[in-house]
Order: C-alpha cells, then sequence, then structure tokens
C-alpha cells in the first residue's frame, strides 16, 4: 500500500488532538499522560486506517470494530480499588476517547472529530469548577463521639444530627470500658455540619469527638 498524504494527515492529526487531551492529563500528574495518550489516538487511526485500505471491502468497519474491545481491556488497567473508593474511572474515559477521537480522524470525520476534542476539553478544564461548587453545597462526613454508656445519650445523639439538618446514612456502635464509642456518617450542607460541632462542643456527656 503506497503511504497517501491525506493518511499522514490523518495521522498527524490524531497525534495532535491525543496531545491535547495527553497535555491537559499530564498536568494533573495522571496515570495516561501526554505520550500515552497520544500512542492510543495514533494507533486507533492506524487501525481504523487498514481497516478501510485491507478490510473486507463489504465490511470495512470489521477491523475498527475491535478496537472498542482491546481498548475497553486497556482501560480497565487503571482502574483501581482504594479502601471505599474507586480511583481511575477519568483516565479510563480518557484511553476511551483518545480511541475513539483517533476512529473518528481515520475515518474521515476530522471536524466532528475535533469538535468533539473541544467539547472534552471544556469539561476537563470547567467542570472541575462546577462539581467542586455541587460538593460545598452537600458534603458528607463521619463522626466517631465517645460517650457514656447510657442508652439515651445514643438517642439524644440522633436527635441532635436532626435537629442540625443533617440526614445519617449509618450508625455504628463499639463498647470500650466504661465508654461508647459511635461513628455516625452524615450528610449535609457545611452550615449544618458546623451547626453539629457547635452542639458536640456545648454538650457536657460528650466525652470526645472527632470527623
Amino acid at each position: 500500500m503506497i503511504l497517501q498524504p491525506e493518511d499522514l494527515g490523518k495521522i498527524l492529526l490524531a497525534m495532535l488532538l491525543g496531545g491535547l487531551l495527553g497535555a491537559e492529563r499530564g498536568f494533573r500528574d495522571k496515570a495516561a499522560g501526554f505520550r500515552t495518550l497520544i500512542l492510543i489516538s495514533v494507533g486507533a487511526c492506524l487501525f481504523t486506517l487498514w481497516s478501510l485500505h485491507m478490510g473486507d471491502p463489504t465490511d470495512p468497519t470489521r477491523i475498527a470494530a475491535n478496537i472498542v474491545t482491546g481498548i475497553g481491556f486497556l482501560g480497565a488497567g487503571v482502574i483501581l480499588r482504594e479502601g471505599g473508593r474507586v480511583m481511575g474511572l477519568t483516565t479510563a474515559a480518557m484511553i476511551w476517547l483518545s480511541a475513539a477521537l483517533g476512529m473518528g480522524v481515520g475515518s474521515g470525520q476530522i471536524w466532528l472529530s475535533i469538535a468533539a476534542t473541544l467539547i472534552i476539553m471544556v469539561v476537563l478544564w470547567f467542570f472541575p469548577i462546577l462539581e467542586g461548587a455541587i460538593d460545598r453545597m452537600r458534603e458528607t462526613r463521619t463522626y466517631e463521639i465517645t460517650l457514656p454508656t447510657q442508652s439515651e445519650m445514643v438517642t439524644h445523639l440522633e436527635g441532635v444530627f436532626r435537629q442540625c439538618g443533617l440526614r445519617v446514612h449509618s450508625h455504628r456502635q463499639l463498647k470500650t470500658g466504661d465508654h461508647l464509642m459511635c461513628t455516625w456518617e452524615a450528610r449535609g450542607t457545611p452550615r449544618h455540619h458546623e451547626a453539629l460541632l457547635k452542639a458536640l462542643f456545648d454538650d457536657p456527656d460528650v466525652r470526645g469527638f472527632r470527623y
């Protein structure tokens, strides 16, 4: 197969689009960075070009369709579970999107791929600001409160949580000596959490707490 200038241009464009996404990931010091996303985007573009030039004329997308499966395995490798949190989902999505952009460029959807890249950059740069504002409106905190071993104190504190406008998601108790260690997971606005802290400080029966 003779190298066509159009195909070379597609490879260079795939490298550019993948590099834009990789630069953002590298700036945030993520696992899949600059070179990784460039290689993924260019690789997807090459597979798509080979699918068009060397595949079955009646089904030119046969090879390209397998890119989706292969990228899925690659993306799964960067997803980790740490404690109760799942890490790497955004990086896995970036790997998936880089391959999609490479396939788009390779199949000739140039302007659509460029537009999609711009939309992705807007999501990566500006949506974290919106996400942070939403998180500040409602946050979940875990409180560990030490109480005397009196059953009515637990009921009393549950009422304090409600009075402060917090919603309790889970509650655990552990008796240690003459103390009762209670753990509450509560969700609400920062103002409601501050109201609870003040109530705990003012309560003489609360032996100690942390969050």
